[in-house]
């Protein structure tokens, strides 16, 4: 499995809404093909920022397959207007886990 960080800036003021739109997106998400899991931290010393981590059975399942989808253009018409900026999106892999 990959993990997708999209780490978020969301417009100060926003942010109920923004968490709002996520849950109400988090439907887009089950339905992708290969998404395996999706969670929502928000930074507690940048109350504004947040990290999306969702899980993928490969990289071309969230790159590829969801990001040319119609649940691709509703999840960033829910949440894309709460944006402050354009997400910074990387691909990790787990390299260990403890417990």
């Amino acid at each position: 499995m990959v993990f997708e960080i999209a780490e978020i800036d969301v417009t100060p003021g926003h942010e109920a809404a923004f968490e709002a739109a996520v849950e109400q997106a988090a439907a887009q998400f089950q339905k992708a093909k290969g998404c395996r899991s999706l969670e929502l931290h928000r930074t507690v010393e940048r109350p504004s920022t947040y990290r999306l981590v969702v899980g993928w059975d490969t990289v071309e399942d969230h790159t590829v397959v969801f990001r040319n989808s119609g649940n691709f253009q509703e999840w960033r018409r829910l949440a894309g207007p709460h944006f402050a900026g354009p997400p910074r999106v990387e691909h990790v892999n787990i390299a260990l886990k403890a417990f």
